[in-house]
């Protein structure tokens, strides 16, 4: 059921509303997500998400020996943990980005290299305009470097240019990438890595170096280690989050600050079903849905009070508290529909923009048509099996505005009695803004 939206809350939710414009109301039940983020430490570097000089984009080595101490974390990461990466360089020059790797032990290290995708916006993934959704069976279809890097770590890619391991000396260092980002244009780099002991990382921006009078190099292993010694956090400066304790004060701006730290969660899988410990999700009564939060964020919750931003390890002391955004998360769901109406139903799963609002857990505010900046661009899997039993897996490219409903990425035609698993996959991806919802309705 649809209801035009109250004056007193759109001006709420949109203080620059269009007024030719049509506001909407989606009655449905809002629920928290199931499951939690794990446990997986993740190198999280997107400060300065601008870059405009050489220096320190994140170091967890030690501070001790170095010309500015307050550059480094001094957090080793060892096991299983993640290396995301997301910059934009505005500078009138290239600036290389160097992933630096130093074991501290006695003994030799192996770096395994189980996934990786990096990629520039300049030559590799330009921003397109898109539809709001587009099928996408073979990864051809993206727009921007973190689209097209999410997209390739959802299919399990590693790119052939990374190798599979790393081999690194007692007290020696080793590059883990070397690669070039072009003025006015990002990268973003995602990894998944495998230590078989404690490490130290630095990712770091660096000029390229004249090699004669018009010919110029990428920095070699040398000129990082001397540069991770001598050099400072690149500039310019994010904003600086909002103190805690001063959050929700009148008049006082929310500042959430962008991540340069080591996170905690890397994937949050949830089993979505009526009560915990079931094995169903009931689907609504026809006219119906209901809807799970996507990366819900302090004071922005669908008014949930569920935070799923990742805890921070470590950080720097300007950057963001928490780990804001889940960039590069990858969110698991399970969703064991059951028709328990009696009737046969037809049932869709999608995801959603709303509006961001915490006045109500019954309702999710929408505007048709949707205009202004894309809150959402990605690629979504969903597995399933048809109406004629069929399994089915696809993926699917989204680009979606504040207030955009969005189409469904599953309908299913369900007889009474009937029980249907659908499985939705994604990696956050970064420039997105949260939060998103997953909802599943139910058509009169």
């Amino acid at each position: 059921m649809w209801f035009l939206l109250a004056n007193s809350v759109l001006a709420q939710i949109a203080e620059s509303a269009v007024l030719e414009r049509r506001f909407v109301t989606q009655i449905q039940e809002i629920r928290p997500l199931p499951g939690e983020l794990d446990r997986v430490l993740v190198f999280n570097s997107n400060s300065p998400e601008v870059v405009q000089t050489e220096g320190i984009l994140l170091s967890t080595f030690p501070g001790e020996g170095k010309q500015v101490p307050a550059a480094h974390l001094n957090k080793p990461l060892v096991g299983r943990f993640d290396f995301f990466s997301h910059h934009i360089v505005r500078s009138s020059r290239t600036l290389y980005q160097g992933a630096l790797v130093y074991n501290p032990n006695n003994e030799p290290v192996t770096l395994e290299i189980l996934q990786a995708a990096s990629h520039a916006t300049n030559p590799d993934a330009p921003f397109v305009q898109l539809p709001s959704m587009v099928e996408n069976p073979d990864g051809r279809v993206y727009s921007g470097p973190g689209s097209r890097v999410m997209n390739e770590v959802l299919r399990n890619v590693r790119e052939p240019e990374f190798p599979t391991k790393i081999e690194i000396p007692p007290q020696q260092s080793r590059m883990l990438f070397n690669l070039p980002i072009l003025p006015g244009s990002g990268r973003t780099t995602y990894m998944r890595l495998q230590a078989s002991a404690p490490v130290y990382m630095a990712n770091l921006a660096m000029y390229p170096v004249a090699n004669t009078q018009e010919r110029f190099r990428a920095p070699l292993l040398e000129e990082w280690q001397n540069l991770l010694v001598t050099g400072r956090l690149a500039e310019p400066r994010d904003r600086t989050p909002t103190d805690p304790s001063k959050v929700g004060i009148e008049g006082e701006e929310k500042v959430f600050g962008r991540v340069a730290g080591v996170s905690i969660g890397s994937e949050w899988y949830a089993r979505i079903t009526d009560r915990p410990g079931e094995d169903r999700l009931s689907i609504p009564q026809p006219g119906r849905g209901i809807s799970y939060p996507i990366n819900t964020v302090t004071r922005i919750t669908l008014g949930t009070n569920q935070v799923q931003s990742a805890p921070m390890a470590v950080r720097y002391a300007d950057t963001a508290i928490n780990g804001h955004g889940n960039y590069g998360v990858h969110y698991r769901a399970i969703l064991p529909l059951a028709n328990n109406t009696g009737n046969a139903q037809t049932v869709t799963v999608s995801i959603q923009t709303p509006f961001k609002q915490e006045l109500a857990r019954d309702r999710l505010f929408f505007v048709e048509p949707p205009q202004g900046r894309v809150f959402f661009r990605g690629t979504v899997r969903v597995s399933y099996r048809d109406d004629n039993r069929q399994p089915q897996v696809r993926y699917f490219h989204l680009v979606q505005r504040q207030g955009e409903q969005g189409q469904p990425l599953v309908t299913l035609r369900m007889p009474p009695s009937d029980r249907r698993i659908v499985t939705v996959n994604f990696f956050y991806p970064p420039d997105a803004t949260p939060p998103q919802v997953l909802t599943v309705r139910t058509w009169e």
